[in-house]
């Protein structure tokens, strides 16, 4: 899913998303990439942290 076109936006979507999942809700980002077919990320949020 792209939300801007291509050479658009400010490039900071991943940035921003570190800080929310991992540093606020101690979750994980993980990313997985194809040539040719593209990168998918997966983003897991813990249900509860103490």
């Amino acid at each position: 899913m792209k939300l801007s076109g291509q050479g658009k936006g400010t490039g900071l979507g991943l940035a921003i998303s570190h800080q929310i999942i991992v540093d606020k809700h101690h979750g994980q980002i993980n990313c997985s990439s194809t040539l040719g077919k593209g990168t998918k990320f997966i983003m897991n949020l813990p249900s509860s942290y103490s």
